[in-house]
């Protein structure tokens, strides 16, 4: 009995050890568990040392175990919130590389996170890769607001439809659709950039048109004198003429429409021009005619006349190379009177003396122009100025012999006037004042003779002569050679006669017109008769 007792006691003690044996195993095992635990934490969060680590061999399993706990519990948090962090910076990355391909609509898988790898230093690695993305993101969004703009103000200027335009782009770029995000993907860049590449050379090309249908219309204008009010009209057609491609800014400035109006407009005004080319044509040879006749150029205008309405009504010239030619013959007319106008300005000076000195030989050949009558004081101041003229017309003659001879020389050609060579009306100018100053000579010597004859015949009844004038020889005024008194071309010459016998009746009538007429009090006498009444006191002007 006590053996079996014994036994059962011994058999107790042995489970007992066993199972404190057991119990002691697990402790050892949790610990050594709890430890490789804390270990592989401490590595993947990558911490070098932790605040409140139990030392290692102080103290029973149970209390190592209970001090581990604790250290276990705040890494396993601080692993939770380190994976929270990586998830959140991996899903930011994430979610900025598919915007930048282009798959922001599609849903992405969560981030996978490395949870052996969890140190700080690989979430500032996942921090830094996120900071250059969203610069990227940042740069690309600038980008592509930089292109919407451009689109919106090209469209502007063209007249187009912007919403339209950038919605094909992509339409997240619509601010109307209430997209939050806009697209930054490369193909949105590039097509974009297409866009605004499209864009603009459409503008040029616009552009180039408008400008060449403003310099039609400039010309249309011009050549058809058109009103001012009509040009204001097309205003903001011509305003640009000149304008560079990026200068053009103003909204609708090349829009179609625009353009179309001015194709139109230069249709119409090409349509009148053929209509309205005679009238212009006329216009331009009055122009030339109005030239010619202030430089005292004869021209056969009749003949040009006929030979542009020939030209016009056959068809074979173009109305703008016709009008271009006629502005090249007035060009040429104006440089032409331009050379003539220093000789033709003496010329009318030389005969302004001419028509004063025809003047003054009227003026002395008046027996009553020292009485005290209304004007008279005016006559004589008139005179003292006329005699100082006329001993200029001399240097004047000769002044303008030698500009003519060089012209003529530098030019190859005559100078004419009024279709007379301006040498022969000088020279007949010259020989007619010879012919005057030699018959004043003769009339002079004939007036002696008879005074010495007559106070010959007086000495023999012992009487003087009186210095009055006798009763019956008061002088009156006859005709002068060639139209004046004393030889003056009174504004033509007679060669018109005997060089241009064969000119028409026309000329000759418009020639006549520039005579200086005689006055009208003027009686016709002999030369002979005329000369007991020439008085000694009447200047005579220097030969040339």
């Amino acid at each position: 009995m006590l053996l079996q007792i014994e036994q059962e006691c011994l058999d107790v003690y042995k489970r007992k050890v066993e199972q404190a044996a057991n119990s002691r195993a697990q402790l050892l095992q949790a610990l050594s568990d709890a430890k490789i635990e804390l270990c592989t934490l401490v590595a993947a969060l990558g911490e070098k040392s932790l605040v409140g680590m139990p030392e290692t061999g102080s103290g029973t399993i149970k209390e190592q175990l209970t001090a581990i706990a604790p250290v276990l519990k705040q890494l396993w948090k601080q692993k939770e919130e380190r994976v929270k962090e990586c998830s959140d910076v991996q899903s930011q990355i994430q979610m900025i590389c598919a915007e930048i391909a282009g798959n922001s609509h599609e849903r992405t898988a969560a981030a996978a996170v490395d949870e052996s790898d969890l140190s700080l230093k690989r979430l500032d690695e996942y921090q830094v890769k996120l900071q250059e993305l969203q610069k990227e993101k940042s740069d690309r969004l600038h980008k592509v607001l930089e292109f919407v703009s451009t689109i919106h103000d090209l469209c502007g200027v063209l007249g187009m439809d912007f919403i339209g335009t950038i919605t094909e782009v992509h339409p997240s770029l619509d601010d109307s659709t209430g997209v939050q995000s806009k697209s930054i993907s490369n193909g949105t860049l590039s097509r974009l950039a297409k866009t605004v590449s499209a864009l603009y050379e459409d503008k040029k090309q616009r552009l180039h048109k408008l400008q060449e249908l403003a310099t039609q219309l400039i010309e249309l204008w011009n050549l058809m004198d058109t009103p001012e009010e009509e040009r204001r009209l097309f205003d903001h057609v011509t305003c640009n003429i000149s304008a560079s491609v990026d200068e053009v800014t103003t909204p609708g400035a090349l829009a179609l429409d625009l353009v179309e109006q001015a194709e139109v407009e230069v249709e119409r005004l090409d349509q009148l021009k053929s209509s309205r080319m005679k009238e212009i044509a006329f216009k331009k040879q009055d122009e030339l005619k109005e030239i010619f006749a202030h430089a005292h150029i004869e021209i056969d205008l009749e003949a040009a006349r006929e030979k542009i309405m020939a030209l016009i009504d056959s068809g074979n010239v173009e109305p703008a190379e016709l009008i271009a030619d006629m502005d090249h013959q007035i060009a040429r007319a104006k440089e032409e009177a331009l050379s003539r106008k220093e000789i033709l300005d003496r010329v009318e000076k030389w005969m302004s003396a001419c028509e004063e000195e025809s003047w003054l030989e009227d003026y002395n050949r008046d027996d009553n122009r020292y009485n005290a009558s209304r004007g008279a004081h005016l006559n004589l101041k008139r005179a003292e100025k006329a005699r100082i003229l006329v001993n200029k017309i001399p240097g004047m003659v000769d002044n303008l012999v030698a500009k003519t001879r060089a012209w003529e020389e530098d030019r190859g050609i005559s100078f004419t006037y009024d279709g007379v060579p301006l040498l022969a009306m000088l020279e007949e100018y010259a020989l007619l004042r010879q012919d005057r100053e030699e018959e004043k000579r003769r009339l002079r010597d004939q007036k002696k003779f008879h005074e010495q004859q007559s106070t010959e015949q007086e000495a023999g009844f012992g009487s003087r002569p009186s210095p009055a004038r006798a009763p019956g020889t008061k002088k009156v005024l006859g005709p002068r050679a060639n139209g004046g008194a004393n030889g003056t071309p009174s504004r033509r010459s007679s060669l018109n006669a005997n060089q241009n016998g064969s000119k028409s009746a026309a000329k000759d009538g418009r020639r006549d017109s520039m005579r200086l007429a005689a006055p009208a009090n003027h009686v016709p006498i002999s030369k002979e008769d005329s000369a007991s009444h020439v008085s000694g006191t009447d200047p005579i002007p220097a030969s040339p």
